[in-house]
């Protein structure tokens, strides 16, 4: 069973647990592009990732986008944390930013297993306060951070993210990432390369001098 050593809690269950869950598992494969849930589905349960990337975001009022976290191989999520707590409402929207496969677990039984199992009920916890900090974290940076700050970060991130300088990226989609609109994003980075900061392309942005990116990130 691949996905145990997914999943942190495998040898804090019991046998009896551990069959419950291997008997309704389910392992997805999923295109680049793919929305795998919104806050009008039913919840997912917990997600385990094998490969690929997920990017989880909430939508304003006005249809605008901001990413609250990104999920990487052997990353665990809930996504929606009123599956496991009802008094707890946690929406997200999560696609697919590159081919993924992941496992998993339904809501009602890990519901299940959190209701009758400390260590599962720990787990749960500590995955939803999680989401919570990443939450606070964001409020934080969108208050107190200015834009070109963020941009800075953003870049730089990505940049680690896919492993190179250049990075295939549109304004819009950046724009989805920050929760801002893309005429915000292309003015900040028509600055950026009048300061050779980076270098502007046709559907790519090159990173000319990330060392003048983590200064203005951190001044």
């Amino acid at each position: 069973m691949e996905f145990a050593e997914y999943l942190p809690i495998w040898d804090k269950l019991t046998p009896q647990q551990q069959q419950m869950i291997a008997e309704v598992v389910e392992f997805r494969k999923v295109k680049k592009g793919t929305h795998i849930h919104d806050s009008s589905a039913e919840c997912l349960g917990l997600v385990m990732v094998r490969s690929g990337q997920l990017r989880a975001y909430i939508l304003s009022e006005d249809g605008r986008e901001i990413t609250i976290s990104r999920l990487f191989e052997y990353d665990v999520s809930l996504l929606s944390a009123s599956c496991v707590m009802p008094d707890m409402q946690f929406n997200v929207m999560i696609e697919a930013e590159k081919d993924t496969e992941f496992w998993s677990i339904p809501a009602c039984l890990f519901k299940n297993l959190v209701d009758e199992s400390l260590a599962v009920s720990s787990f749960a916890n500590s995955l939803i306060s999680g989401n919570f900090s990443e939450l606070m974290w964001l409020m934080e940076q969108i208050m107190w951070k200015s834009f070109d700050k963020r941009l800075a970060a953003f870049l730089l991130e990505e940049a680690a993210i896919e492993g190179t300088s250049s990075l295939k990226i549109t304004h819009e989609k950046i724009a989805s990432h920050l929760g801002t609109a893309r005429e915000v994003v292309t003015r900040m980075l028509r600055y950026f390369q009048s300061e050779g900061m980076v270098k502007l392309t046709r559907g790519a942005i090159e990173i000319s001098d990330p060392r003048k990116l983590d200064d203005l990130q951190n001044g």
